[in-house]
């Protein structure tokens, strides 16, 4: 069964003259993600959520939303858009966007914002209004005016207002920053609620990375402009698991004696010289003896294993190799 995507972007770049604010990124939302979108203030997050949303033009690469691609070039006279705009533009009205700040009228209610946005996308139907209210929470606000709205009253309304199209996908970036705890917890179970309820994909940016981690099912970190690496929940689970990594001279060898002194299963190579062990991790010092006794040269032995925060700011610092 083939995988459906809903976004896909191949080599997508910005340039700001000499700046290259987004570099070639080639990111990947599978229809049903939520996709933690990581990187350091500076580093392309919301220009390139700009770009897929169409409030900013690339300078050259590829957008793909839900099957529709738009191509631009650099060429040495001018930028050439290859690719049939319109198409694209057509699949951006199943696009939801929070982007930097709500779009909001702070002297009106929550109904009345709701209201003006609903009569300038020309929707019919007036009973959308209270049925999103409701669904974001913001049913009892009455005539109080946005500008006395909490942070988080106000981000529910962005969000509201970016679910006025009833999108396939819901583009937010940093939709908790700023918000007390109370506050991120609130919208941290609307966005599961929405994917869960409505199937909406979410591709959604946060520096809060503890708080990311409790939604997110895909990831994507960029860093100075450049995506260096996408990958799964999963993964990040599996690689932020408590082990015994050994650097050793002859890894089939060690793996050997693992096996048949300890009886140890449950181990990995994940590359040239390097072994994790991921059980019997008390017993380092005994497994360290036994492969130095079996003639194996070991030339390290640590534990460990970090949180989710922690291997994230890893992958963010600029000295450590993507």
């Amino acid at each position: 069964m083939s995988t459906e995507y809903v976004l896909r972007t191949e080599n997508l770049t910005k340039a700001f003259g000499q700046h290259k604010a987004v570099n070639k990124v080639c990111m990947n939302v599978r229809k049903g993600d939520i996709y933690g979108f990581i990187g350091k203030n500076g580093a392309g997050k919301t220009t390139f959520m700009k770009m897929v949303s169409g409030l900013a033009n690339p300078t050259e690469g590829v957008i793909e939303l839900f099957g529709k691609r738009e191509e631009r070039v650099q060429s040495k006279r001018k930028s050439i858009d290859l690719f049939r705009r319109s198409e694209v533009e057509t699949q951006r009205k199943r696009i939801g966007c929070l982007i930097e700040q709500p779009g909001y009228y702070p002297g009106l209610t929550a109904v009345d914002n709701m209201e003006a946005v609903r009569r300038n996308l020309g929707i019919a139907e007036e009973k959308v209004i209270p049925e999103l209210l409701h669904f974001v929470g913001l049913t009892d606000t009455g005539r109080k005016k946005v500008r006395y709205f909490s942070m988080g009253m106000k981000q529910r309304l962005g969000i509201a207002i970016a679910l006025m199209r009833n999108p396939d996908l819901l583009i937010l970036d940093e939709p908790i920053n700023g918000l007390d705890p109370s506050g991120i917890k609130e919208i941290r179970d609307l966005l599961t609620k929405l994917n869960r309820e409505r199937q909406i994909t979410i591709l959604i940016s946060s520096h809060i990375l503890g708080e990311l981690s409790k939604v997110a099912t895909r990831y994507g970190i960029i860093r100075d402009g450049s995506l260096i690496e996408e990958f799964d929940a999963e993964e990040l689970e599996d690689r932020c698991k408590r082990c015994q990594k050994i650097v050793v001279d002859d890894t089939a060898a060690a793996v050997r004696i693992l096996e048949e002194t300890f009886g140890i299963r449950n181990y990995d190579v994940p590359e040239k010289s390097v072994v994790r062990i991921f059980e019997r991790i008390e017993e380092s010092a005994d497994i360290n003896k036994a492969l130095v006794i079996g003639g194996v040269a070991l030339h390290e032995s640590t534990l460990v294993g970090q949180d989710l925060e922690g291997y994230f700011m890893d992958r963010l610092d600029n000295n450590t190799k993507a």
